[in-house]
């Protein structure tokens, strides 16, 4: 008997954690839109990691001549 009280206290639960700031499915694009934005996020955050990475590169060899 306990548990249906559980089980329902768990549900409201779920329900304000999926309403409060999950991901929103229903964007109103298309799933080809949809991709396309996607592909240009993704290759936006790559070329910020190989403009970040390209830069860190010289600082490897500073720690050697410091011991």
């Amino acid at each position: 008997m306990t548990r249906g009280s559980q089980r329902e206290r768990d549900r409201e639960r779920a329900q304000a954690r999926t309403g409060k700031g999950g991901k929103n499915k229903d964007d109103g694009l298309t799933p080809e839109q949809r991709r396309e934005r996607d592909a240009k996020a993704l290759q936006e955050k790559t070329a910020k990691k190989a403009a970040q990475g390209s830069g860190g590169g010289t600082s490897g060899g500073n720690e050697k001549s410091k011991k």
